[in-house]
């Protein structure tokens, strides 16, 4: 997505659910409706953002190759590539330009590498049981694309001017789906990377803006080269799950963190948000769960160390399907979204005095793994006794239950949780977590933004009941 550079990162989510809120007053209800159904792979999964060209200091995509081993280690299973098609030139913003104003969606930017290399990347990720997905921009392209001999393709004014989808957005141009021309172009694209490369998915820019016809029109059509193939929208727009996309953002939850966690709101807000979506969306949809991404200034400068922890760990722990964003895992805080987007600022993968994050991560990431609990979209509610402060909830199935804890607050806090048949629940060890407050429950006493994890596994003779 490209935003003017004048606009604060909290303002980012404002723009986008403002226009979001505009489209969906439009909207049929679809609640009552079922969400398609997503690959186990997806639901199962976490995703890792790359941008290639903050990624090594190389900034290329043999730069990302070199790292696969990691990402292994750390025990993510989806790559999501940012754009690697070349860069439009005319009216670039920054240095470098945003990776989301293509010239050519055929081609590969030749300061990433060339074809093969992208191939040897996903024949990596492949060969360490990772899946890749690529940033796809349907909404526009740059000013200097190759498809501007066809200015049917372009939405444009009164008097036949090309234009811009948003008109701060200078650096690029709309196109208009209302031709099958440019859809016909668009899908063929999208089975090209399929075939050629091998890809697993697709996230799509700014889904919202593009019409939901045509995404269930591409659907249809990309299954049957990719039967299980997986598309993530860049949009929090309900009917967008029901024929179309696999998985959404779930903005309407970071906006409610960002409250939190920024402006002092209360912990109960968060409740909320999440029961206002499950109100609004059809049943059994799937939402990625991030604190941080390319649009974003890092969770670490917005919250700070510990408060982005904290909001990982509500993250990592509700239904969905967790994000880490190009070096959150390390605690890296360099400058991102606009206007850093459009520069190279490298990731510090070696910052000084941070939490044992990369460890935290992959603790986290292997207990999704572990427990299918952690994997469905059952989430219980449960009060507490300091729900200004506290969000306590309980994940569970037949098998297993989970209590977590968190504190979204910078002060010490003590309570208990309500309502809850604490018995056999014992604290799950969490590498580089402290171990105050693993106490036995209802009771929990938390440093400020700490947060625990409790377990049990459910008796055999119990379950079968």
């Amino acid at each position: 997505m490209n935003l003017n550079g004048s606009i604060k990162f909290f303002s980012t989510l404002a723009l986008v659910t403002a226009c979001f809120s505009t489209t969906l007053r439009a909207e049929a209800d679809v609640s009552g409706a079922t969400a398609r159904t997503s690959p186990e792979w997806l639901r199962a999964g976490t995703i890792y953002e790359i941008f290639p060209r903050d990624f090594s200091a190389a900034g290329n995509l043999p730069g990302v190759t070199a790292k696969l081993d990691e990402m292994k280690s750390l025990g993510v299973t989806i790559l999501w590539v940012m754009p690697i098609h070349p860069i439009g030139e005319k009216f670039r913003k920054g240095d470098y330009g945003s990776p989301y104003s293509i010239k050519d969606y055929y081609a590969i930017d030749p300061h990433y590498g060339t074809l093969d290399d992208f191939k040897k990347l996903v024949q990596g990720a492949h060969a360490r049981g990772m899946k890749v997905i690529m940033d796809i921009v349907a909404n526009h392209t740059a000013w200097d694309s190759v498809m501007m001999t066809n200015k049917s393709f372009y939405k444009q004014d009164g008097a036949g001017n090309v234009i811009p989808p948003v008109p701060s957005w200078t650096d690029v141009a709309g196109l208009n789906y209302k031709g099958n021309e440019l859809r016909e172009y668009m899908i063929a694209m999208l089975k090209y990377w399929i075939k050629e490369a091998d890809v697993d998915g697709f996230r799509c820019d700014v889904a919202y803006m593009v019409p939901t016809d045509f995404w269930e029109q591409t659907r249809a059509e990309i299954i049957k080269v990719k039967p299980d193939i997986m598309m993530l929208a860049e949009a929090s727009k309900p009917e967008l799950l029901v024929n179309a996309f696999d998985i959404d953002y779930s903005w309407p939850l970071l906006g409610t963190m960002n409250d939190v966690l920024i402006h002092n709101a209360p912990a109960t807000k968060i409740r909320q948000s999440w029961e206002d979506s499950r109100r609004q969306f059809p049943k059994g949809a799937l939402h990625m769960r991030m604190s941080d991404d390319h649009d974003e200034a890092r969770a670490v400068a917005r919250y700070g160390l510990n408060g982005a922890e904290a909001a990982s760990a509500l993250m990592f722990t509700l239904d969905g399907v967790p994000l880490i964003y190009n070096g959150m895992e390390v605690g890296d805080a360099t400058e991102s979204g606009d206007p850093a987007l459009f520069d190279k600022l490298n990731i510090f993968w070696n910052p000084k005095e941070r939490p044992q994050l990369r460890k935290i991560y992959h603790d986290l990431i292997q207990l999704r793994k572990q427990y299918a609990a952690l994997r469905n979209d059952e989430v219980t509610w449960l009060g507490n006794s300091e729900e200004a402060k506290v969000v306590t909830f309980q994940r569970g199935d037949d098998r297993d239950e989970f209590v977590v804890v968190i504190n979204l607050s910078n002060r010490p806090v003590s309570g208990t949780v309500k309502n809850l048949n604490a018995a056999e629940f014992k604290p799950v060890t969490i590498s580089g977590v402290s171990d105050t407050g693993a106490g036995d429950l209802p009771r929990f006493q938390l440093d400020g933004y700490g947060w625990r994890i409790w377990h049990r596994a459910i008796p055999a003779n119990t379950a079968a009941k």
